[in-house]
């Protein structure tokens, strides 16, 4: 898709940010988190800001619409929104523009949902708030706007609870919130990160359609080169609080004037596709040919839903799928936000009871183990988590983390699980000194390290990585890449790896097989399927990829 071209005639600033300096207070002292930066955003122009986790970037846009933590301050500048310094305004007055004039699509969306309240409730509770309707009419304009927003069945989804649905599918009842009142500036803070490609096409083509219609700007915050380049007609680039470079989109994209700029476009996968330098996948010599660790044979699994109009109904999400992992390989499930594929992946790890078929492990049928069966495979098969904030214990000493699964194992003593932790920590390129701090103390990238250490603590033959890098950022993402292809070269362990990011796979996986609806459609090496892919939905999938036309 090309990059959208605006108005004809540019209007006068919608958002302008002018100065703005923000700090932190905490025990070691003030950290000044955003520092000097000014940005503009005109009436139903989209503007993306990118950088690195900690560059400022999500500070800066939680400081206009005032939802800074606790800790944070406005410490200089102006914020002027409609020609109205909201840096100024009481929280009273604050909540007045909330919603109504700026919406605000947060990253999160499990913390972001009640988990105790109905899907369908929680959007129309909103538009009561707002006044845009009222008890009898609120349900029903709840669905039209989940429909909106691209969740499938929504009429059998605003009867769910959080819970039930994937990660996707809460993310897309966030941006239904967030349109709910049609607001003149929409704030997104990684608002697809979490969303296959497909999805993330028909909810930026969704809030881009906001800006041409009804001139809604939209203030872009985003780890993904690609989405900008697609979306933005201007990209302002920060690093450490400060804005290092900003312009229209394909002069940044095209002739980046400034190293940082530069670095964050190498990094990028989805911009990458197509050029010589994406690093390069796993060497295929590795892996062992003998029998497969992994095989999977017709397995099937159903999942009840609840009842509309008293029918009940159930949808199966894994349909019939087959398929082998080698030892030393990765093998890439890629789809769409209910695919089946994350739930393959459960099956397989005996986190889940199957329907039907069967499931092998180094030879042993493990479909219905129990006992010390299953034990042996929790040792043997291990799991990377989506979340890097929420997999840890936040209890536990980074080297407590690691040093676990070999205690509930039994593995050496005290002194050789310090020890272990200890090499482990080195493995994965963190300082020594992370071992005594707690998860909360370190960044995503960091914590993301810190899982994949506890999850080869044990030296495993099979890790699942369930979208282990699409919660970080690009130069992050490379590296945790680079280290994950480092670790197997090294250990021979194999990855069965869960990604709605093709661009990611392409430069890790040696197979990659595709799901749709519950049913793998395709499987072939990642040059079979990204240049000659036979079926219609994988096509579907790569004309998806943000920022093809930078490659």
């Amino acid at each position: 898709m090309s990059t959208p071209s605006g108005p004809a005639a540019m209007p006068e600033n919608l958002l302008e940010i002018s100065d703005l300096a923000v700090s932190y207070r905490s025990r070691s002292g003030v950290v000044r988190a955003v520092d000097g930066v000014d940005l503009t955003v005109r009436a139903g122009e989209i503007v993306a800001v990118v950088g690195e986790s900690g560059s400022g970037k999500s500070t800066t846009a939680h400081a206009v619409i005032g939802l800074l933590p606790g800790t944070g301050r406005i410490d200089a500048g102006r914020i002027r929104f409609g020609g109205r310094d909201l840096a100024g305004l009481s929280e009273r007055e604050l909540r007045l523009v909330r919603g109504a004039q700026i919406g605000l699509v947060p990253q999160d969306p499990t913390v972001s949902l009640n988990p105790v309240q109905r899907i369908g409730d929680q959007v129309a509770e909103v538009l009561r708030v707002h006044g845009l309707a009222d008890r009898r009419s609120a349900p029903l304009d709840a669905v039209d706007l989940l429909e909106r927003a691209g969740l499938p069945d929504p009429a059998v989804r605003a009867r769910q609870y959080p819970h039930e649905l994937s990660g996707g599918m809460r993310q897309r009842v966030l941006i239904a919130v967030a349109i709910a009142a049609k607001p003149k500036l929409i704030i997104a803070d990684e608002p697809t990160s979490a969303l296959d490609v497909t999805v993330q096409r028909l909810i930026l083509d969704h809030i881009q359609s906001l800006t041409e219609e009804l001139g809604t700007a939209v203030l872009l915050v985003t780890h993904d080169l690609g989405v900008a380049a697609d979306r933005a007609q201007r990209i302002v680039v920060m690093s450490r609080g400060r804005v290092v470079e900003a312009g229209p989109t394909r002069q940044v994209l095209d002739q980046p004037g400034h190293p940082y700029t530069r670095q964050l476009l190498r990094s990028a996968p989805s911009l990458a596709v197509a050029r010589p330098a994406a690093p390069p996948r796993p060497a295929p010599g590795r892996i062992a040919a003998d029998r497969p660790l992994v095989t999977v044979e017709n397995l099937a699994k159903e999942f009840s839903l609840p009842q509309v109009a008293g029918a009940v109904r159930s949808v199966r999400a894994v349909d019939d799928v087959s398929f082998s992992i080698n030892r030393g390989e990765t093998f890439a499930l890629v789809g769409e936000s209910g695919s089946g594929k994350s739930t393959t992946a459960r099956l397989v790890l005996r986190l889940a009871e199957p329907n039907a078929g069967r499931i092998s492990f180094d030879g042993e049928e493990i479909t219905r183990a129990r006992g010390e069966a299953l034990r042996r495979l929790r040792r043997r098969a291990q799991l990377i988590y989506q979340n890097p904030y929420a997999s840890l214990d936040p209890r536990f000493s980074i080297g407590e983390v690691i040093a676990e699964p070999l205690r509930v194992f039994r593995v050496g003593d005290r002194a050789s699980r310090q020890a272990r932790a200890r090499e482990f920590v080195d493995r994965v390129a963190l300082p020594a000194s992370v071992l005594d701090r707690r998860p909360a103390e370190l960044s995503g990238g960091q914590r993301q390290r810190v899982a994949i250490a506890r999850a080869l603590a044990l030296s495993p033959d099979l890790v699942v990585c369930d979208e282990p890098v699409s919660a970080l950022d690009v130069s992050v993402q490379a590296q945790v890449l680079e280290l994950l292809a480092e670790l197997q070269a090294s250990t021979g362990v194999a990855y069965l790896f869960i990604s709605h990011d093709l661009a990611v796979v392409r430069q890790i996986a040696h197979r990659v097989a595709v799901m749709q609806a519950g049913r793998i459609v395709e499987i072939g090496t990642p040059s079979e399927l990204f240049d000659r892919p036979n079926h219609a939905y994988t096509r579907e999938l790569l004309a998806a990829i943000p920022g093809g036309q930078h490659a």
